[in-house]
Order: C-alpha cells, then structure tokens, then sequence
C-alpha cells in the first residue's frame, strides 16, 4: 500500500472513528485496515490512533497529521478533477441518499437519465425520510428537503417547496373551517413525526407564530397523512407535491391561504468540506437543470 492510499484510509477511519465501518464500505476484513494503519503508525514512529474498547480517538500527533492529510488527499483530488474535466466524462459510483415521495416523483427520473447520458457512473440510491450520518454511511450525496440545515452542513441549495394546509370537504363540512391559525388548537391535526410534530408555523407580519396541534395521527410517511386528510380524518400541513392531485380532483381543498407558512429547502449536502469531486459535483449541476417548477417546486435560475 503506497503513502498516498494510507493517507486516504487514514482519513476514513478519523473520520468514522471506526476500524469496521471503513472495512464494509471498503469490502476489505476489518484486520486488513487496523494493521494497515498500525504499518502507517510504525513508518510515521507515532501513534495516530488512541484505541480503547468503545471507540478510536486521535492522538494529538494524529489531529496535526490528519489536518495534513486532508490537504494532500484534497489537492489530488483536484488534480484528478481536472483531468476528468477535460475529458468531461463523470466516472465511478456514487451513492445518494434521497427522501422517499419526492425523490420517487422529481428526482428519480433525472437520476435515470444521468446514468443513461454517463455510463461509466454507477449510482446506489437509498429512499429514506431519516437523515443518515453521510460520513459513516459512506453517503457522497445527500438531498434534504429540510426549513433549515444544521450550523456545520455543507450544502448547494437547490430549489425550495411549498407546504399548504389541507383538509376535506367532508371534514370542513363537520368540523368548520379554521379562519386563522390559531384555531388549528380546537381541530383534529396530522402531525408528521420526522418534524416538530408540536406545533405548526406561520409568518404573520414578519413574526414566526407557532400554533400548537394535537391529533389522534402522527406519521413519519407525508403520503400516509394526505391520504388520511383525503379520508376526512384531519387537517394536513404538507408539501404541495404530495397533494397536487387532491387538490386538483377536489378531494382537498388548501386552506388558511392567506397566511404564510416558513418555506422548505431543497438541498445537495456533501459528507464533509473537502474538494467534490467531479462526478459528484457534475450529478448536483444536472439534478439542479433538470428539476422542472411546478406542483410547488421552485427552482432557482
């Protein structure tokens, strides 16, 4: 194994702070990679990894050496990005992570035409609405639909999406229409789990107002609470996307249009702030030109 590739696996593991996470991503026995930095420690004469039971921490010798590393790896990378520039011809696999319903009906059928119009890219998509830990998933993309990202994400905005709050006729016939949020607090509300199911907020004169909700429902699935508003179980507070065709055969109807709701992010976030490399950077500017405004998406140009 020459310096560079020990450079390279040294990085891994720091990242991860384990030996077996780097080895199933790497297809390698996880004795391979603990003696292959133990050969780096004895060509460096100094211990880079503090090993315990529990978990791997850096020794201060190895926090100088990573932060080194990073720039070296980082400056190859570049190189190599430039070379596949010229050629403009994406290679290598790329992993993405991708929330369910509207990586199914946005995403997908652009990430199938980038594989067609760059076949040596090879792409493992994995649907979830959790957010997976990029680094130690071994993530190299992943698209949020998220209001705000955490303070250390490293992200390319892509677009924003629209959320309204829906209900039936059936239910606004039994139960009311609400006329200002406010009045959310006496009806039946269809929380989605995999955000603050508490309350719901509005923009009212500049002003964040947070109305509490309370509900018999609560769902990590937006599909499964449109549906459940379609039923006249509740009111939903939902991106437009997921509703459109409701909404558009009067199943549902949009409600409290006249106050705002804070707008939702569409993001490209990367596992960490080093140089992208080119074929990912080249699936962003692609995904970017080929989402399509529309059923409240917003794009911008």
């Amino acid at each position: 194994m020459d310096q560079l590739d020990a450079m390279r696996l040294f990085v891994r593991v720091a990242e991860q702070g384990s030996f077996a996470a780097v080895a199933q991503q790497m297809g390698l026995a996880r004795s391979v990679v603990t003696r292959r930095i133990s050969a780096l420690e004895a060509r460096l004469g100094v211990k880079l990894l503090a090993r315990s039971t529990r978990r791997l921490s850096l020794t201060s010798a190895g926090s100088l050496y990573l932060e080194k590393c990073r720039d070296i790896v980082s400056l190859v990378e570049v190189a190599e990005t430039g070379l596949d520039a010229e050629r403009q011809r994406p290679r290598g696999p790329i992993r993405v992570s991708l929330p369910v319903s509207f990586g199914q009906r946005h995403l997908a059928p652009a990430l199938l035409e980038f594989t067609r119009q760059y076949p040596q890219i090879s792409l493992k998509l994995d649907f979830t609405d959790r957010h997976s830990h990029l680094i130690e998933d071994g993530i190299d993309l992943a698209i949020r639909i998220t209001e705000r990202l955490g303070p250390q994400a490293v992200a390319r905005r892509l677009g924003s999406v629209e959320r309204v709050i829906l209900a039936s006729p059936a239910y606004l016939r039994r139960c009311g229409e609400p006329r200002h949020p406010g009045e959310l607090t006496t009806h039946e509300c269809l929380a989605y789990t995999l955000a603050s199911s508490a309350s719901w907020t509005f923009i009212l004169d500049g002003e964040r107002l947070n109305v509490p909700i309370r509900g018999r429902i609560e769902a990590n699935s937006g599909s499964v609470l449109v549906q459940a508003a379609i039923e006249g179980l509740g009111i939903a507070c939902q991106p437009r996307f997921l509703a459109e065709e409701a909404l558009a055969d009067g199943s549902l109807r949009a409600i409290l249009t006249a106050y705002a709701l804070p707008e939702i992010g569409i993001y490209a976030v990367l596992p960490g702030n080093r140089h992208i490399p080119f074929k990912v950077k080249a699936l962003i500017d692609f995904l970017r030109e080929r989402l399509r405004p529309g059923a409240g998406v917003s794009i911008p140009r």
